[in-house]
């Protein structure tokens, strides 16, 4: 983990915040917004957020066209995005120090991918964010494509390093977070695997219907890997984020 240190006469703590704070806050930030594009576009964009190149009768907006294509939710889905970037960032880092301590030398590099998948999956999020379908497909479409290998990459990887690749027994916190990221990780491959069963019939067979199970399956997608992300709460259950001038970011149970 991030290296901890007993505080007597060094140097002043600039910041101190718990570690959870930092994650709830990052997660709502990104839920908030997606609920809310959600909301808005059914509520108030439904037949321009529902309609296809099939023009058969849908009801559910996908994700793309809740918030890239219409306003206020292209807006503050962006914003939201970019203000909780900051905040997962740190978090790679963090998990970095996290794997370097508590994860076999020989299992090392697969630490260090999972993190660079970690922030992969973020800039990914940030771009399919910014670049939106309706404005730039391409950059859109190739960020949604390496937002969701990297996020199951990461899923699959970390699972397995914190499940088989530790040096020492699991605590009680660890194996229940190990127990949510399996669930969340199996329930996100299942969600993404319908995602793509339903966009490929509707395209093909233009059914009524059914571009609204694919909309709904996104939504699952979207909702499991927030979980999954939301896990670490129980790898640094009851941590504190410090940083000072001499020792930079490093956690601590004080």
């Amino acid at each position: 983990m991030i290296p901890t240190y007993e505080r007597l006469n060094g140097p002043k703590v600039l910041f101190k915040i718990a570690y959870s704070k930092i994650l709830i806050s990052a997660i709502s930030l990104a839920l908030g917004a997606f609920l809310f594009c959600i909301f808005w576009s059914v509520v108030f964009d439904f037949e321009r957020s529902t309609i296809t190149h099939c023009d058969v009768r849908n009801y559910l907006p996908s994700i793309s066209a809740a918030i890239g294509n219409y306003e206020p939710q292209k807006s503050i889905w962006r914003i939201s995005i970019i203000l909780h970037l900051p905040a997962r960032l740190p978090m790679a880092y963090i998990y970095y120090n996290y794997y370097k301590e508590h994860i076999r030398k020989n299992r090392r590099i697969f630490a260090q991918i999972a993190v660079a998948l970690n922030v992969i999956e973020n800039f990914a999020l940030l771009s399919l964010s910014i670049w939106t379908s309706s404005g730039s497909y391409d950059i859109h479409r190739n960020a949604f494509v390496t937002f969701i290998a990297s996020s199951e990459l990461y899923m699959i990887i970390s699972y397995f390093l914190n499940k088989n690749g530790r040096k020492q027994a699991l605590t009680e916190t660890e194996e229940k977070s190990v127990r949510y990221k399996l669930s969340c990780f199996l329930i996100n491959l299942l969600a993404f695997a319908l995602v793509v069963y339903f966009f490929l019939r509707h395209n093909s067979k233009c059914e009524p219907g059914v571009y609204t199970f694919f909309a709904l399956f996104e939504y699952v997608v979207v909702l499991s890997n927030m979980s999954y992300h939301m896990t670490s709460y129980w790898d640094f259950y009851g941590y504190f984020v410090h940083f000072d001038k001499e020792n930079g970011m490093y956690l601590s149970h004080l």
